[in-house]
This record gives C-alpha cells, sequence and structure tokens, in this order.
C-alpha cells in the first residue's frame, strides 16, 4: 500500500495510509447468518524527521475502527503507537505494535474460520510493550522483537522472523501465569511460474509437551491484468483431537483506472464437524476494498 505524503518540508515527513473493507458474509461454521463485516477500515499515520547523518527519528499511530462499526462503541481504536529511530538498513522502535513472528505466514484467504492464519496467530502476534529491530539488507530481511512481561500481565514474548528466498521464523512465549514457556516456529517457501505463484508454510507449537501444527498451501493466478484469482488450504492438528482442514477460493478485481480500489469474492469450506457428527456449512463473502 502507497502512502500519502500529506506533507514534507525542511527534513519533516507526515504520510497517512488508509484501508477501507467492507463485505457481506456468512461464515464457515454451524447455523451461520449472513452479515456486513468490516475488516480492515483503518487510518496509518507516520512522522518522520531527518537528523542528519543517515539518522531519522520516526512514529506510527494507528487507529482502526472495526469494533466501533459493529457496535462495540466502547471499544479501543488504538491499534499501533509506537516510536523509534533508523539508522542505515537498520531501524529500532518501541510501543505497541506487531511482533516480528506477525511478518510469518503465506495464507491469501479474506477471512478463515475454523482454523488460524498459522501458529503465530494462534499464539500472539502483538503486544503493547513491543521492542522491535528491524535490519534490510540487500537480500534478506531480518526482525527481532520482545514483549516485555509488564505489570499489566499480557505475558512475555520473543520473535525471530529472517527472509530471504525462504523464510523462518521463530517464537518462545510465556502467558501470563504459565509455568513453562512454549516455543513456536515455522518455515515457509513460494515460487513464482510467471502464470502462477505457489507457496507453503508450516508452523508448529509445543507447549508443555502438547503440541500443535498447521500447514497452508496457497496458489496465486493472473488470470487478466486487472484480476487475481487464489486458492488454497490450511490443516490443522492438535495432540489427542482431530485435525481441521479449511479451504478456499477467492477471486479479486482491481479497477484500471484505480489499482487501489477493488472488489471481491470467496468461498471457503472447512471438515470441522459439530457434536453430533453434522458438517460445517460453507462460507461465502463478498465485498469491496478502497485503500491509499
Amino acid at each position: 500500500m502507497n502512502a500519502a505524503t500529506v506533507y514534507e518540508k525542511d527534513g519533516f515527513t507526515y504520510k497517512l495510509n488508509g484501508d477501507f473493507q467492507i463485505q457481506f458474509r456468512q461464515a464457515t461454521g454451524f447455523d451461520e447468518r449472513a452479515e456486513v463485516e468490516y475488516d480492515d477500515m483503518e487510518l496509518k499515520n507516520y512522522v518522520a524527521y531527518d537528523l542528519g547523518n543517515d539518522l531519522t527519528a520516526f512514529g506510527r499511530l494507528d487507529v482502526g475502527y472495526k469494533k466501533a462499526a459493529e457496535g462495540s462503541q466502547d471499544a479501543s481504536n488504538l491499534e499501533e503507537a509506537y516510536v523509534g529511530l533508523k539508522y542505515g538498513v537498520a531501524s529500532f522502535s518501541f510501543g505497541k505494535q506487531d511482533f516480528a513472528g506477525d511478518e510469518f505466514g503465506i495464507e491469501e484467504a479474506y477471512e478463515v474460520e475454523t482454523i488460524d492464519e498459522d501458529r503465530f496467530d494462534g499464539v500472539e502476534t502483538a503486544g503493547d510493550d513491543t521492542i522491535r529491530v528491524d535490519i534490510e539488507l540487500e537480500n534478506v530481511y531480518i526482525a527481532a522483537s520482545h514483549e516485555m512481561d509488564a505489570a499489566d500481565q499480557d505475558g512475555e514474548y520473543y520473535d525471530l522472523f529472517v527472509a530471504t528466498e525462504l523464510a523462518a521464523a521463530y517464537q518462545q512465549s510465556r502467558a501470563a501465569g504459565a509455568a513453562e514457556s512454549a516455543d513456536t516456529w515455522g518455515v515457509s517457501a513460494s515460487y513464482d511460474f510467471g502464470f502462477m505463484n505457489l507457496a507453503a508454510d508450516y508452523s508448529s507449537t509445543d507447549e508443555d509437551d502438547f503440541e500443535t501444527t498447521q500447514y497452508n498451501l496457497a496458489a496465486v493466478f493472473a488470470v487478466a491484468a486487472t484480476t487475481d484469482v487464489a486458492l488454497g488450504m490450511g490443516n490443522k492438528e492438535e495432540d489427542d483431537a482431530d485435525d481441521i482442514t479449511e479451504w478456499y477460493a477467492n477471486v479479486t478485481y482491481k479497477f484500471p483506472a484505480a489499482k487501489n480500489v477493488s472488489v471481491f469474492a470467496e468461498i471457503a469450506q472447512s471438515d470441522l464437524e459439530d457434536a453430533s457428527g453434522d458438517d460445517a456449512d460453507m462460507g461465502f463473502l463478498a465485498g469491496m476494498r478502497v485503500k491509499f
């Protein structure tokens, strides 16, 4: 997403991103009803000062209105709030922000319902006491983060993410009040065949000798200059439980005159069963996205 530069003068830059997505959706599951759902309703503010000698000070303040749009007027709108310094290829930031492990994953669905996006999403991917370092080299991207075990008792998390042609991530986490830590790791790969981009990931969480694993496969086809079709599946397996597989297919059309305006549709199905053995109902959605 390309930010709009609102103001730039004397070494000061202010940029604004927006991402507005609303969809008609009936979730995959049991006795679900169609509704209007608000996915991304975000405004992202970015400010930076050029301090000279290749040093930049920056700050980001992101607010989201999804919960408020769905009726939770008392819900906090704040999604990210952090400041930092960048020198050359490296940046250091602290505040409320995503963990390094949030960078992991290849899933291409608009919505998943009966499984997680990946094991990092199944544990935790953001915090409000987070210190993070990002290094962007020519062929390697590295991110590391630490969520401190602060007084609010959200838990403590260490994350590392490395991406080249392949990607790998690791998280050590200790939830608030937990006696032992959990280890989550994942690897992913993708390849562009020209007519199709094919990607896969595998991730696992080991906590108190209880293991949860998940893999995802996704293929994206550019059927026209304006239209992409994605097909994918994810499988989640827990010890002493049946595994769950969710499939999806979606199509996205971007308007030629404005590629940041798109419409989309998706269907999804899961092999999840309820207590009586009935299969989950197919889910579907259609919507529109406007971003800048």
